[in-house]
């Protein structure tokens, strides 16, 4: 098949594989997230995750029998929110690969539809033909599931003799009926026949359940657990759809690396994580000889030094301890956007191919956008440690007004995904009393599907093909913007002991280093470094201080 380009110019052909940085140790944080598509929670548990700064929208149901529960909101928002085609910009999601958290997404869709394709053939031949007695029993566990969620206000007395009452309705059906011949046959069979297509129901939805909560239970304890996406593999160029699909996973992918960030006041820079901590180097540049002359250079002559330099990080004088894997070093563009914005836009142009802005536009915005509006230039160097759980980024930008030269460096911090993405498939059980030794208690196993959920599955099956009109009924999820997978659902680092720790412990070394890259170029140059030097000795006993602080918040 020949190369695909898109509109906006880019090639999505596979091209030469090249190993992309930061894919490895990644595999925690980013099956903990997939996991959420296979889960069968409560819809509403997804707002005890959202982060600070990223809350989630949960659109209620107007019937609550067609309510979806987490792993089916969860992967109908991120399949249209990552692979749609009017989809905004996403922020990149350091410490995972999302293209996998979407693939398993794509495969839980995968699996109920398969269920629900059986439950539709069943919906339609015992509850077409007998459609009085399904909407009477479907009217029944509606009635249930509001008289459950008003218990304690009074009504649940009226909802008990309610149901008694329907309960007489169906007895009356069943043993003497006003009519007779055929009519008296279909009322019987009315009341009948739903049933037996429930218990059939019951018995798909439970084997479905159970492959959800394998898929689950495999993604957490690390059992490589692959997505199953047929769909997204075409076979032949007829098969547009297919192919469409393969282009906006492989455009994911190509975003995931891009080199443009994004600065929300506060909030910091999206998907890094507020910065906590913050110095600065800021001296008066001086010829090293009395009457002498500086040899001119540019700031992004210092910032080359210094990227050649942080690329050595792993190595060390002794061996023992220190950075085992190579951090990421890598040039930002960032872009300025508001604290509450609610969406973000990417650079566009000559000058940008494949979400990345080139190199010679790097070079002139680090020596020439310093001051006033327009983006910035940062030299980053970022570690993903904890199997992905946190991305710790330390930010560089070399600055030169009048004759003031400015080396700053910044710390940010992205910590674990929340633990509800974590958490392990439960079984489901009750304790009850025995029956002889009535004093002790013994557990009995649920089934994983009752029979509320069955009603609920069943109903919801036929409008899975109208997936506009099923989100209308039953509600849906609307996810933070802007949004980017793993911050909108990241905590804060400094709870866990560890990593708070290896946070503080990156910046010290990457300060250094910083440092004297920056002071030999400048000695190079004909510079007095005395007054950097002494500078430099004072930042490296501050950045030894063991808590982090709020640097993007100040006290106006």
């Amino acid at each position: 098949m020949g190369a695909v380009v898109a509109a906006d110019g880019f090639d999505f052909s596979p091209g030469a594989q090249v190993p992309l940085s930061g894919g490895a140790g990644q595999t925690a944080a980013t099956q903990a997230l997939a996991s959420a598509a296979y889960r069968d929670n409560p819809l509403a548990d997804i707002s005890k995750a959202d982060s600070a700064t990223a809350k989630s929208t949960i659109k209620p149901p107007k019937l609550s029998l067609f309510e979806p529960n987490l792993g089916e909101a969860f992967s109908r928002a991120l399949q249209l929110r990552m692979l749609g085609g009017a989809r905004g910009a996403l922020i990149q999601s350091f410490g995972i690969e999302p293209q996998t958290v979407v693939e398993h997404c794509l495969a839980a869709i995968r699996i109920r539809k398969i269920r629900d394709v059986k439950l539709t053939v069943l919906m339609v031949g015992f509850g077409l033909l007998f459609l009085p007695g399904v909407l009477l029993w479907l009217g029944a566990f509606q009635l249930k599931k509001l008289l459950s969620k008003a218990q304690g206000t009074g009504t649940s007395a009226l909802g008990v003799a309610l149901m008694l009452a329907v309960g007489a309705i169906a007895v009356l059906f069943l043993v003497k009926l006003p009519f007779t011949g055929f009519w008296s046959v279909y009322l019987r069979a009315m009341v009948v026949v739903p049933v037996i297509g429930w218990w059939w129901a019951k018995r798909i939805s439970e084997a479905t359940a159970k492959d959800l909560r394998e898929a689950w239970k495999g993604l957490l304890e690390g059992g490589g657990v692959g997505a199953k996406i047929p769909e997204a593999v075409p076979k032949d160029p007829n098969e547009t759809a297919a192919e469409q699909m393969r282009q906006s996973l492989a455009k994911l992918t190509a975003e995931q690396h891009s080199n443009v960030a994004f600065y929300a006041g506060p909030n910091g820079i999206l998907g890094m994580g507020t910065r906590w901590g913050s110095w600065q180097m800021a001296e008066e540049l001086r010829p090293a000889v009395e009457g002498g002359e500086i040899n001119p250079f540019r700031s992004y002559d210092v910032i080359r030094v210094i990227h050649d330099r942080l690329r050595l990080l792993e190595r060390s004088p002794l061996h023992t301890g220190g950075f085992k894997d190579a951090p990421s070093v890598r040039h930002w563009v960032v872009v300025p956007v508001g604290e509450k914005a609610g969406s973000v836009s990417r650079p566009e142009g000559t000058e940008v191919e494949a979400f990345q802005v080139r190199g010679h536009e790097i070079e002139r915005i680090c020596n020439e956008q310093q001051f006033g509006s327009g983006s910035r230039h940062y030299l980053g160097v970022q570690f993903v440690l904890w199997d992905g759980q946190l991305v710790i980024t330390l930010l560089i930008t070399v600055t030169v007004l009048h004759e003031t030269l400015r080396v700053e460096v910044t710390g940010h911090a992205l910590g674990p995904v929340n633990p509800l993405f974590t958490s392990k498939p439960a079984p489901k059980s009750k304790s009850v009393s025995k029956t002889v030794k009535f004093w002790e208690t013994k557990s009995v196993s649920l089934p994983l599907v009752d029979a509320s959920e069955v009603v609920r599955l069943a109903a919801r099956a036929p409008l899975t093909w109208f997936p506009g009109f099923l989100e209308f009924l039953g509600g849906k999820l609307t996810l933070p913007e802007p949004f980017g997978l793993r911050h909108a659902w990241a905590d804060k680092p400094w709870r866990h002991r560890f990593m708070a720790d290896d946070a503080l412990r990156a910046a010290t070394p990457v300060l250094r280093v910083v440092h004297s890259a920056a002071l030999s170029v400048l000695k190079e140059n004909g510079v007095d470094i005395a007054r950097f030097d002494s500078r430099s000795l004072v930042l490296s006993g501050q950045v030894q201080a063991a808590e982090p602080k709020k640097a993007d918040e100040y006290n106006a």
